[in-house]
């Protein structure tokens, strides 16, 4: 016996899937850059090129980092005064 396609499907929380996937797109973003980006690095231009592109990669990363850190704080401060 079936059962209606309405109750089988769930609900969807679309809010929850576009942060989930720009999450998974930028963590993509940033592996390919640090592994294929570094990694011709190394391969064209040896060890030592190696090591100050990831400190340049790491130097540029973290003011983006430490925005998106603040703005999740704040987020989380906003999101707990509306509670209560």
């Amino acid at each position: 016996m079936k059962q209606e396609p309405n109750k089988q499907r769930r609900e969807r929380d679309l809010r929850r899937y576009a942060r989930t996937t720009q999450a998974r797109l930028i963590l993509g973003g940033v592996l390919i850059l640090l592994v294929v980006g570094n990694g011709l690095i190394r391969w064209v231009y040896g060890a030592g090129a190696l090591r100050m592109s990831l400190l340049c990669t790491f130097a540029g990363l973290a003011p983006v980092v430490l925005i998106v850190i603040w703005l999740w704080l704040m987020e989380r401060i906003v999101e707990r005064n509306r509670r209560g």
